[in-house]
C-alpha cells in the first residue's frame, strides 16, 4: 500500500510518500528533505498522535474558561476520550499558568495543562 502524506515537522511541507507492508510496516519512505521528515512519516503512519488543545470551564475567576493543552502528543485514536474528560472538569479560581488541570489523562503519560490564567 502507498500513502501520500504531507509532513508538517517543518515550513516546508515536503510531500512524503510511504510505502507500507501488507501488515501495515513501513517499507520505504521517499520525499522527505531531512530526518524529521522520515520520522514524522513513520510515525504517522504506524501510530499518529497529536496535541490536544480545548477549554476548561473556570468557577469564580476573571473569565469563564481557560485554555488547556496536553503536555505531549496523545494518540490520535483517543482524541475524542479525552476530550469528554476535558469537558467533564470544572476548575476554581485561581488558575496559574502550567497548572496541571487533569495529571495522565486516561493513562497516556500526557498531563493537560493550562495555558494562561484565568
Amino acid at each position: 500500500m502507498i500513502k501520500n502524506i504531507i509532513c508538517v515537522s517543518c515550513p516546508m511541507g515536503c510531500p512524503i510518500t510511504v510505502e507500507l507492508s501488507d501488515s501495515g510496516e513501513v517499507i520505504n519512505v521517499t520525499g522527505n528533505t531531512c530526518p524529521r521528515g522520515k520520522a514524522y512519516a513513520i510515525t504517522e503512519c504506524t501510530a499518529p498522535t497529536r496535541m490536544l488543545t480545548s477549554t476548561v470551564k473556570v468557577n469564580g475567576g476573571r473569565t469563564a474558561m481557560v485554555p488547556v493543552k496536553t503536555s505531549k502528543p496523545i494518540p490520535k485514536g483517543m482524541m475524542f476520550d479525552i476530550m469528554k474528560e476535558i469537558n467533564s472538569v470544572e476548575v476554581n479560581s485561581p488558575v496559574a499558568i502550567g497548572q496541571v488541570i487533569i495529571e495522565n489523562v486516561l493513562d497516556t503519560g500526557a498531563d493537560v495543562i493550562a495555558t494562561n490564567e484565568d
